[in-house]
C-alpha cells in the first residue's frame, strides 16, 4: 500500500500525537508499506524533504502563524499532488488543512481516514475562542468529507461533542506505544544523580508544560502527600521552556515550583528522548496525569510507565482513565481536584502490590506493529466499500 499521512506537526516536534503518528508511520514502513508524510516546516532550519526510518517525510513552508496552529499557503497544492499518488490518506486531528486533504481524496476515490486525538480546547479570550469555532468548523468538515474515524477509546468519543455526530462511521483501535531498552547502567545511572533511592517516593510527570496539563494540581496536592512523605519529590519529564503560547501559565505557577526546586522536592528534567525516558520510569514510583480537559484524550505515557511497572494515577476524564480501568494499575482522581489527587497517590504509594499488572500483556496490546495490523484491517474494508 501506498499511505500518506498528513498532519500539521511531525517530529522533531514533541507531543502525543506526533509520537502516534511516528510509530504508526514507523511500523507501516516496517510491514513493507510505501509511506509519506505531509506536514509543515514549523521550524524553517528543517529539510523540506528528508527519510526518517524508513519513511519519506515531505514539510511544507510555513507563511506565519495564528496562536498554535500556522498557515502553509502551498499545503493545498502539494496535497493535491500527493493524494493523488498514494492509495490511502490518513489524517491527523486537530487539523486546520484536514478537510481540504479529504476532500481531495473523495474526488480522487481514495479512502481517507481520521485519527482523532482530541477536542481542541485553547485558553479563554475572545481570540482563542474564535480560533476555537474556526477549528470545530474545520473538524466538522473533515468529519463529513472522511470515509471513517478512528478514535482511543469509545469512552471518548462517547463523551465527545465532536466523535458522537460520527458514531456510524466509528472505529476505536488502541494507540501505538513503544519503549526502548536503557541503555547499560542508565536506570542505576540516573538513580544516582537524583537520589531516589534516598528521596523517596518518587512521583513522575511526562508531558510538555501546559495549561491543559493540570500542573497546578500536582502541586497543590504535594503539601498533603509532604505530610505524610517528607522526603517524597517529583520529576517532571518534559519540555517546560519556551513552550508555544505557555509562558504566561509557566510563569504563574514557577514561582510555587521554585519554591519546591530549592527544597529538593521538584525536578525539571528537560524534553527528553524515549532512551532518556527508559532510564526514568523505573525509578518512579508512580505517575500522574491530573489533566484537566478534553485535549487530553488517553495519556500514552501512562501506558509507558505501567510497561516499567509503574503505576498511575490519572484525572477522570474520559479517555484518560481507561489505562487504569482496563489495567488495573492504579487509582484515578477526581477533575482538579488536589486533594483527590494527594488521595490516589497516597493510596497508590502505600499498597505497591495491589496495583501490579500483567506487563507483557499490556506491551502486547500497543506494539505498534499490531496497532498497525488494525489499521490495515480498516483500510482493506474501505477499499471494499469503495470497489464495490
Amino acid at each position: 500500500m501506498k499511505i500518506l499521512t498528513v498532519l500539521t506537526y511531525y517530529r522533531p516536534h514533541t507531543s502525543g500525537l506526533t509520537i502516534y503518528a511516528e510509530r504508526l508511520a514507523k511500523a507501516f514502513a516496517r510491514r513493507g508499506h510505501q509511506v509519506t508524510v505531509m506536514t509543515t516546516q514549523y521550524d524553517p532550519s528543517l529539510p523540506r524533504e528528508e527519510m526518517m526510518d524508513g519513511v519519506k517525510v515531505i514539510r511544507v513552508p510555513v507563511a506565519f502563524r495564528i496562536s498554535k496552529g500556522v498557515i502553509a499557503p502551498t499545503f493545498g497544492f502539494v496535497a493535491t499532488k500527493l493524494v493523488w499518488q498514494h492509495d490511502f490518506v490518513q489524517m491527523h486531528l486537530p487539523q486546520f488543512d484536514a478537510p481540504g486533504v479529504a476532500l481531495r481524496g473523495r474526488l480522487f476515490g481514495k479512502p481517507a481516514i481520521l485519527t482523532y486525538h482530541c477536542d481542541l480546547q485553547l485558553p479563554t479570550g475572545f481570540f482563542n475562542r474564535l480560533v476555537n469555532t474556526v477549528v470545530d468548523f474545520q473538524n466538522n468538515m473533515a468529519g463529513l468529507l472522511a470515509n471513517h474515524i478512528v478514535t482511543y477509546t469509545r469512552d471518548y468519543a462517547d463523551h465527545s461533542p465532536y466523535l458522537s455526530r460520527y458514531a456510524s462511521k466509528l472505529t476505536p483501535i488502541l494507540p501505538p506505544v513503544e519503549m526502548p531498552d536503557p541503555r547499560p547502567g542508565a536506570v542505576e545511572a540516573f538513580a544516582q544523580e537524583h537520589r531516589t533511592r534516598e528521596q523517596r517516593p518518587v512521583i513522575g510527570m511526562v508531558t510538555r508544560f501546559a495549561s491543559e496539563k493540570g500542573v497546578e494540581v500536582l502541586l497543590d496536592a504535594l503539601p498533603i502527600i509532604l505530610k505524610k512523605y517528607p522526603n517524597a519529590q517529583v520529576l517532571y519529564a518534559g519540555q517546560h521552556l519556551n513552550v508555544m503560547g505557555e509562558q504566561a501559565y509557566f510563569d504563574r505557577l514557577y514561582p510555587k515550583i521554585r519554591e519546591y526546586e530549592q527544597s529538593g522536592h521538584w525536578t525539571f528534567l528537560g524534553n527528553l528522548s524515549p532512551v532518556e525516558l527508559s532510564a526514568v520510569y523505573p525509578n518512579l514510583d508512580v505517575l500522574t496525569v491530573p489533566s484537566l480537559n478534553s485535549t487530553e484524550a488517553f495519556g500514552l505515557v501512562q501506558i509507558e510507565a505501567m510497561m516499567n511497572g509503574v503505576p498511575c494515577v490519572p484525572s477522570a476524564l474520559p479517555g484518560v482513565r481507561q489505562p487504569v480501568s482496563m489495567h488495573g494499575m492504579g487509582r484515578v482522581a477526581k477533575i482538579g481536584d488536589p486533594v483527590s489527587l494527594a488521595e490516589s497517590i497516597l493510596e497508590v504509594l502505600g499498597e505497591p502490590q495491589k496495583f501490579k499488572g500483567d506487563i507483557e500483556s499490556i506491551r502486547k496490546s500497543y506494539d505498534p506493529d499490531s496497532i498497525a495490523q488494525e489499521y490495515e484491517k480498516l483500510f482493506e474494508r474501505l477499499k471494499g466499500k469503495s470497489a464495490g
